[in-house]
């Protein structure tokens, strides 16, 4: 069975970007001082799935974040693969398929753990089918006034149970829950 986590920061008041998709407002992740546990869960994961709007935004920078992690990126319409060192290194796929028949497609790939990166539409569409085992959000002191939500809202009541919670300094405080049982 392939785990799905969805692993995102929020504001507040529940938004993941601002109205323009900016994240200008989260604090940035030091890979050698404070990182908020994402070094750890990033190497927990084998797979990486993501929305377009997300997929662009992470295009936008430098060079492309996820190397050597396979990524499923949701999309319609035709997008642009990221800049690669060497080929297949991206290992980037465009999909229009269903999240169940991609869950079904990471199992034949092996995959254990795949990360949803970003996308409150892209998450809420797993979670309203019960294919989010496990949630991981990281709090930021901030309050939006609108933007792109955390999950979109729609589908019905999930109960969630808390199985960690980290507080930092600046702060931060990353929740961890896992669904409830029936």
């Amino acid at each position: 069975m392939v785990e799905i986590v969805y692993y995102a920061a929020a504001s507040l008041d529940g938004y993941i970007a601002t109205r323009d998709g900016g994240i200008d407002w989260l604090p940035p992740i030091q890979p050698e001082g404070l990182d908020y546990g994402y070094g750890d869960f990033y190497a927990s994961v084998d797979a990486l799935l993501m929305g377009s709007r997300t997929y662009e935004q992470i295009q936008r920078q430098a060079e492309w974040p996820y190397k050597g992690k396979p990524t499923w990126v949701f999309t319609r319409r035709p997008l642009d693969l990221p800049e690669e060192a060497s080929p297949g290194e991206a290992r980037v796929t465009f999909t229009a398929e269903r999240p169940e028949t991609i869950v079904d497609t990471l199992a034949l790939n092996r995959v254990k753990r795949a990360w949803i990166v970003g996308g409150g539409k892209l998450a809420s569409s797993f979670r309203e089918r019960g294919l989010i085992h496990s949630y991981g959000i990281g709090l930021v002191p901030a309050i939006l006034g609108g933007g792109i939500p955390l999950l979109a809202p729609h589908g019905e009541l999930e109960k969630l149970i808390l199985t960690g919670c980290q507080s930092y300094p600046d702060g931060v405080t990353v929740l961890w829950y896992r669904k409830a049982e029936s």
